[in-house]
């Protein structure tokens, strides 16, 4: 076959094989567009919407919007964090039972799975358990009780963390100490067999001469034969002894490196867990306290909110040590300080549309127009916050698909695809008993699923050696998403094109 003819199938095959794995990376995010629509309908027609409504009036649309954020954003984010850290644990405990080669082969196989699953039940339980909590919290005592639960959140996750890094730090400490007796007692079983391999030498070879002078002479080819066959025999053992225990050693040196990493990512994931969410909750905090002393709708809270953001932005940015928790930290405050926005502008377009209908004649009261602009600015917060939180979910998810092995991209694409369907299927079958906050939570954690499945994806067509591998696969993503979800083009656009960020950034 001629070069061009092979170099043409090969850019066919690539084309073919990127195009497939990213449509099933698109379906799986495309799957999940119509639930999270239904459930932010239910919110904002439902009557979960009357509190948030009320919660206008007690600490201001800026407020309401901060606070909404903060929740949405801290929901999500500890969604995410809940299903790396477990699958981390259960990584960690699968490779404590398992110290021998069947177990660390296993991790090519079934102990993925079982990662993998226990990863997406963590995740989707945390977030319905959490959605739970935000539903109960604003029913009972309204959005300022968002406040306080956001503050003790905030400290329950710093005396996490702070648990967290000592028992990494004793558990890396025992792994080196254990890694260090594992290769002295390596070292003095190979110094043994050595030894017992000498004396047996020394033992065969005095017999052989032995046996060599009481033979005849005319018998001494034939010896010389045996004894060439016996010294073979010797070296072929030794040399299979020596392959044994190099493989051990080996063996060693990969599970510690393994378990290393493994450490080194629930030490950083919980660390962003405890960190990220404090700018978002300083700037909701603030606002939040003006709004509740009276001063919600003045415009000087508007000014004091971005000098904050800037202030904090600029602090947590100009680091020495630049961590990912800085900058999804940044991210999240800038994403709170643009739903904020989106909600005071939604009550100022409806100022704007009742000042178009008192033209026409129509006489509308200044208790109508009130009401109308915390309608808006409520249903304004929600949806901004199930966009930002959408966009976060992916993203993280993003970030934890685009860091895993290039061998195993494919498995998890496939897997994080079907365990976005299954997570999916059990929300809507125990929709009743969730309720709305944990259906919600539920569907957070099959977005983050989804987006594990994108960033794998994303790593696949940036991994390919050509454009059209890369070409391919990401229309496959926007093809699988369009098809299966809906017609959204923009929304699409923007989650595949945070997926091919975050996949590009490490956590670590």
């Amino acid at each position: 076959m001629a070069p061009s003819q092979q170099n043409l199938k090969s850019l066919v095959k690539e084309g073919a094989v990127g195009f497939l794995l990213g449509t099933v990376g698109g379906c799986a995010l495309g799957a999940t567009m119509s639930p999270v629509n239904k459930a932010m309908t239910e919110i904002i027609s439902g009557s979960l919407l009357k509190p948030v409504t009320e919660g206008v009036r007690t600490v201001g649309p800026l407020g309401l919007g901060t606070l909404l954020g903060a929740t949405a954003l801290t929901t999500a984010m500890t969604a995410a964090v809940a299903g790396v850290t477990v699958a981390a644990l259960v990584a960690l405990l699968l490779l404590r039972l398992k110290r021998r080669r069947v177990g660390v082969a296993a991790l090519d196989g079934f102990v993925w799975i079982v990662v993998g699953l226990a990863a997406a039940l963590s995740t989707t339980s945390c977030g319905a358990v959490l959605g739970i909590i935000v539903e109960t919290l604003t029913f009972r005592s309204g959005v300022v009780a968002l406040l306080w639960a956001l503050g003790i959140f905030t400290v329950v996750k710093t005396f996490v963390h702070v648990i967290v890094q000592l028992t990494c730090n004793e558990v890396e400490c025992c792994g080196v100490l254990q890694f260090a007796d594992e290769a002295k007692e390596q070292e003095q079983t190979r110094l043994q067999a050595l030894e017992a391999e000498q004396r047996d030498r020394v033992t065969v070879e005095i017999e052989q001469k032995i046996l060599a002078f009481e033979r005849a002479k005319r018998f001494e080819e034939q010896d010389g034969l045996d004894n060439r066959m016996a010294w073979k025999t010797r070296q072929q053992e030794r040399e299979e002894m020596t392959k044994l225990q190099r493989e051990a050693l080996e063996l060693a040196v990969l599970q510690r490196t393994i378990q290393e990493r493994l450490t080194k990512v629930l030490s950083k994931y919980v660390e962003f867990l405890a960190f990220s969410g404090i700018p978002m909750t300083v700037t909701a905090a603030v606002t939040a306290g003006f709004g509740i002393f009276g001063f919600g709708d003045y415009r000087f809270v508007f000014i004091i909110l971005l000098a904050l953001v800037l202030s904090m932005a600029f602090m947590l940015m100009r680091s020495v040590h630049l961590n990912f928790w800085m900058f999804c930290g940044c991210v999240g405050m800038f994403a709170t300080f643009a739903i904020a926005i989106l909600t005071v502008h939604a009550g100022q377009e409806a100022v704007e549309m009742s000042i178009k209908i008192r033209k026409t004649g129509q006489v509308l009261t200044k208790d109508n127009i009130t009401a109308w602009m915390d309608h808006r600015a409520s249903v304004e917060a929600v949806a901004a916050g199930f966009f930002v939180s959408k966009m976060c979910q992916v993203g993280l998810g993003a970030s934890v698909g685009g860091a895993l092995e290039p061998k195993v991209l494919d498995k998890v694409l496939v897997g994080s695809s079907v365990a976005t369907v299954a997570i999916i299927s059990m929300t809507e079958t125990s929709s009743v008993l969730l309720g709305v906050g944990g259906v919600t939570g539920s569907l957070l954690g099959a977005l983050g699923a989804a987006g594990v499945s994108l960033g794998a994806a994303a790593v696949v067509a940036v991994r390919w050696s050509s454009w059209v591998g890369t070409i391919c696969t990401t229309a496959g993503m926007l093809f699988g998403a369009l098809a299966i979800g809906q017609w959204d083009i923009v929304n699409t656009g923007l989650q595949v094109l945070v997926a091919y960020m975050f996949s590009k950034i490490s956590p670590y």
